[in-house]
């Protein structure tokens, strides 16, 4: 039976797990939690078995959906990694998302016999792991006069085989005064990037603008829980149902240099 308190694939932040065993019940609620996942190639079992079954397997044998059922929690994303835009180091194999119904629900899990026996798994099958709690914040004031897409009107429209992609953004602010408040910087890019992104996700979606509208302000943004002493990390978790085409366009326009007011 793994050790859950002593995880190999990371180190705990006991002062954050701390904070959320012991948040008091009137102001104790919903916590999500963002997993990033990098897999071993063979799943390593700490109590020496035998294995056969690769990293990623074995995180699919660990799959604690019925443990989160019992105690009102449920997994409100998970996807394998297409590709890493920015950043190389690690490279991410998976991410997910549990949504728990309080912080100290999250933590009692820890201590269930139940999710111990498929935590095994878990640790077998990761090499690293980053996990963060995060609260909703606002998303990004919508940009005035935006209006869809005419697919008529564009190059390479979206075709049969075109899917949709989530686009994930995990951001440390470089100052320790940004932590809490998001920078005049990042708020500026948010608008410029939602002024070039929004009238796709609008056509994308089917919907009218008013619709589409209240679609992504219930996708929202996540603040993450602090892992670090000098900032906080924060995650940005936003569907954008776009074409292979359009996301191509989209990526040219985002690394231009763009107007920041």
């Amino acid at each position: 039976m793994s050790d859950t308190r002593s995880p190999r694939y990371g180190q705990v932040n006991r002062e954050y797990g701390m904070k959320l065993a012991t948040t008091p019940p009137d102001e104790d609620g919903p916590v999500w939690m963002v997993n990033l996942m990098k897999y071993k190639e063979v799943a390593d079992y700490a109590d020496g078995r035998p294995s056969n079954v690769s990293g990623r397997e074995a995180d699919d044998i660990y799959a604690p959906v019925d443990v989160l059922g019992d105690i009102g929690a449920q997994i409100v994303f998970v996807a394998d990694v297409d590709q890493q835009l920015l950043g190389d180091s690690p490279t991410w194999d998976r991410v997910a998302i549990a949504k728990y119904p309080t912080r100290r629900a999250f933590i009692e899990m820890q201590s269930r016999p139940d999710f111990k026996d498929k935590h095994a798994h878990k640790d077998a099958g990761m090499e690293f792991t980053i996990v963060c709690g995060c609260l909703p914040i606002a998303s990004p004031t919508m940009p005035a006069g935006v209006a869809e897409v005419d697919w008529a009107d564009v190059a390479h429209p979206p075709t049969a085989e075109d899917g949709p992609v989530v686009v994930l953004h995990v951001l440390r602010f470089d100052a320790e005064s940004a932590s809490h408040v998001t920078p005049d910087e990042m708020a500026a890019y948010q608008s410029a990037a939602a002024a070039v992104a929004v009238p796709l996700v609008f056509a994308s979606m089917g919907g009218s603008p008013s619709k589409a509208r209240s679609s992504a302000t219930g996708a929202g943004g996540i603040r993450c829980g602090s892992t670090s002493s000098r900032a906080r990390r924060r995650s940005w978790q936003s569907p954008r149902t776009r074409p292979v085409s359009q996301r191509r366009r989209l990526i040219a326009k985002w690394l231009s240099p763009t107007p920041t007011r």
